[in-house]
């Protein structure tokens, strides 16, 4: 099972923003910071669970089963629901119904901040890097 943590870091709400992710697999550790223009802190959250979903595909590591860490509970509570409140939002919650088709299984859980260091690391670093 592949396990990926993301977390997002704002300036400002909303602001310039950096999104950090981390996937570890049986083989692979991999640490990749990535900007996120300007949107909300909430928006961003989005921004990166997505990205790195679309990455996890674009290197052909969606054969096998992922779990996906996010200490956004509004990230996690959306797409458990399958229903987002907040209209802007939606468009999330619809590009991550498209990506779930690409794997086999596709698990989210939320996890408190002080266990997703890596992932808020690496998002403080891109957005100093980005902003």
């Amino acid at each position: 099972m592949l396990r990926i943590y993301v977390d997002a870091a704002t300036k400002g709400n909303p602001g310039p923003s950096g999104g950090g992710i981390v996937i570890v697999g049986d083989s692979l550790h991999e640490q990749l910071h990535v900007p996120l223009g300007e949107c909300s802190n909430h928006e961003a959250e989005f921004k990166v669970f997505i990205n790195a979903l679309q990455l996890v595909i674009e290197k052909n590591l969606n054969a096998q089963s992922v779990l996906i860490h996010s200490d956004s509970k509004i990230v996690v509570q959306t797409i458990e629901k399958r229903h987002a409140k907040n209209p802007l939002f939606q468009p999330y919650l619809h590009t991550f119904q498209q990506l779930e088709s690409h794997f086999p299984l596709l698990l989210v859980k939320w996890l408190p901040e002080s266990q997703n260091k890596g992932a808020d690391s690496l998002a403080r670093q891109a957005l100093r890097k980005y902003q």
